[in-house]
């Protein structure tokens, strides 16, 4: 029996159509915008909410419009840009600590619980303007 090899693949077996209408598929070419590196930084550049973020948000009915979204992760970028690991952002009424690195909120506090609140283990602070 004849070695079928396609792509540097040895195949034990012989396709219906045979081997040849196999090396003459081409890869599909998809636009850059939904390439995987593409598709892949963009979910890099996503802020993400740990389990105990999310669960405050949910506890103290915190919703996050589209906007305040874009604002949470331009404040994280500069941060970013400055250097930050973990910092407080001030956004409205409410306050996220955010590791940089991860791009991960750790916790949300809103409303009453700012009121008297030491916050520790950050190295930074970004307080977003209110009229972005």
């Amino acid at each position: 029996m004849a070695e079928n090899i396609v792509n540097g693949v040895k195949i034990p077996f012989v396709p219906v159509h045979g081997v040849d209408s196999l090396k003459e598929r081409t890869s599909v070419k998809l636009p850059h915008d939904r390439s995987f590196e593409a598709v892949f930084r963009k979910e890099l550049e996503q802020i993400k909410f740990s389990k105990h973020a999310q669960q405050r948000l949910d506890e103290r009915s915190i919703k996050l419009s589209e906007t305040e979204k874009v604002q949470l992760r331009s404040a994280v970028e500069k941060a970013e840009t400055k250097g930050a690991r973990d910092s407080l952002i001030l956004l409205r009424d409410l306050a996220f600590i955010v590791n940089i690195k991860n791009k991960t909120v750790v916790t949300a506090i809103g409303g009453e619980q700012l009121n008297e609140n030491v916050f520790t283990n950050i190295d930074s602070a970004v307080i977003v303007d209110k009229k972005q």
